[in-house]
């Protein structure tokens, strides 16, 4: 029996450590930049399709009409990152600023409830092949602009949902589950 509860703890923490590297790299109360780095087992030519469809990886809990079915990329220069609800609800989470397939996409806008405040920001992803056959994915998301109280109190939530939602990334393409 202690066996199992040592196992099953392992496990737990395990599976909710955060990235490797992450870290927020700057916060000020005008605004804050987080970076997550994830090593992962696949060249870029595997990442690059399920990374540009969300649905396949974003986490339903951190979407605004509790399905990540409803999440769709449109890979152009303002292309929409947007989500569709029920009955005609939607919302536009960011747009696309730049797509390099296999290397690099960014996105522009306010992810989550940070888009109710006078913010916005860049959400770069880039890949680069290690070579040896793994990705190194690297996630910055810099954000700016009023929020009441500050931006500083957001950059340690907003890192651990970039970090999240990124891992749950990482995981489907190297297991094919989130």
């Amino acid at each position: 029996m202690r066996l199992a509860t040592i196992i099953a703890a392992a496990a737990a923490v395990l599976f909710a450590a955060p990235t490797a590297r992450a870290e927020v790299t700057e916060a000020q109360d005008w605004g804050f930049q987080v970076r997550h780095v994830f090593d992962v087992s696949a060249p870029p030519e595997k990442i690059w399709p399920v990374m540009v469809e969300p649905a396949r990886w974003w986490d339903p809990d951190h979407s605004w009409f509790g399905k990540a079915e409803g999440l769709t990329l449109d890979l152009k220069p303002g292309g929409c990152f947007c989500e569709t609800g029920p009955n005609g609800a939607g919302a536009r989470h960011m747009a696309v600023q730049f797509v390099n397939p296999n290397e690099a996409l960014h996105l522009w806008g306010a992810l989550g409830p940070l888009h109710m405040q006078g913010v916005t920001g860049g959400l770069m992803m880039q890949l680069k092949a290690d070579g040896k056959g793994g990705t190194t994915l690297t996630v910055t998301y810099s954000v700016g602009g009023f929020a009441k109280g500050g931006l500083k109190t957001w950059a340690p939530l907003v890192d651990k949902v970039i970090g999240h939602q990124f891992g749950r990334l990482e995981r489907v393409v190297e297991t094919g589950k989130a």
